[in-house]
Order: structure tokens, then sequence, then C-alpha cells
């Protein structure tokens, strides 16, 4: 895929502080900050709430053309540690289900799929929108990674850096979220 330079790009971090492999992306974020980026490329915590994340987008000019987000959600079927890079294919849940999305996000729930959702639903997404997600099993109260997450984070911070300068190459494996089946994991295409 040939790159494209100078694309206005944003990595954020979605996730809880204190809760072992949860918080990876939190941790990560001050190491993703430190390294040299192109200008056009901004890190930023998008912890604060996906109406106000919206909000900074909707503020954006120009518009960010691509979004990586670096999260830790539970899925079936993963070793701890392992990395997927999913792309965003838009599409909204029913009604019920995006109140529902605005109605945890109102209470402070983070949340990569409420985030995804509000901003489908608010028309900020472009055409490049990634999850790299990490599995991150069971949630654990405290600020300690286990050591397969900690082993994954040469990759896991390469991959977010290949994505946001280079685009998707050949050697990453797309799999695919769209809105109307992120709450049906079963669903959800490969």
């Amino acid at each position: 895929m040939p790159v494209e330079l100078n694309k206005k790009t944003l990595i954020g971090t979605v996730g809880y502080h204190i809760l072992g492999n949860h918080s990876m992306p939190p941790m990560l974020f001050s190491h993703l900050q430190e390294f040299s980026l192109p200008d056009h490329i901004k890190v930023d915590e998008l912890n604060w709430g996906p109406v106000a994340v919206v909000q900074m987008f909707e503020a954006e000019d120009p518009p960010f053309d691509k979004v990586i987000i670096l999260c830790a959600v539970e899925r079936k079927e993963r070793e701890i540690g392992q990395i997927d890079v999913y792309k965003w294919l838009g599409k909204l849940p029913d009604e019920e289900q995006i109140q529902a999305c605005v109605g945890d996000a109102a209470t402070g729930v983070i949340s990569v799929e409420n985030l995804l959702v509000i901003g489908e639903y608010f028309k900020v997404w472009r055409d490049e929108v990634y999850l790299v997600d990490v599995e991150p099993g069971p949630e654990v109260a405290g600020e300690q990674l286990t050591i397969e997450v900690q082993n994954a984070i040469p990759e896991i911070i390469s991959t977010v850096k290949r994505l946001a300068i280079n685009g998707v190459d050949d050697e990453m494996s797309l799999k695919f979220l769209s809105g109307n089946t992120i709450f049906n994991e079963e669903s959800i295409p490969n």
C-alpha cells in the first residue's frame, strides 16, 4: 500500500488507570509522547469522555484524516498480550444501544466501543480509524502489567508508529469492527 505523507493523524489512548493490563494504553501514553514523530501526528489521551472527544474533533481545523486508538479489550479466543489491528467500518447499532452508549458516557464509563459509536453518530470519524487492540485478559486491580503484556510493548509501539507514519502495510493482518456488530462479538467479521 502506498505511503500517504502528511495525513493529519491522532494517536489516542483509551483505558482506565490502575487496572493491570487494562491500563496498558494510559501507561504507554507518556512513552508515545516521547517519540520523535512528524509534526502532522498528535498523541493524546482519549479518556475524558466521548462527548468531549467529539467536541475536540469538531473543533479540529483541518480535521484528523487518520485516527489510531490504542486500547486493551477482552475478546474471546485470544492470548494475553496478543495484538490485533482493527479497521473501523462505521455503521451504527440500534437506537437503544446508541442511547446506552450515551448514558454510559454521561456516567463516566471509559469504553472504546462507546467512543467509536458516539463518534460515528456525530460523524467525526474520517475514512481511516484503526484500533491497536491488545488482549489484557481478566481485569485485575493494580499498576502492574503481566509479563505477556510487558513483552509485547515493543511490538505494540512499533505497530502504532507504523500505522501512524506509513499506514497499513503488507505485514499487518487487519480485522474489522462496525457499530452494528461491535456489541455482539460473535458477529465481528475477520
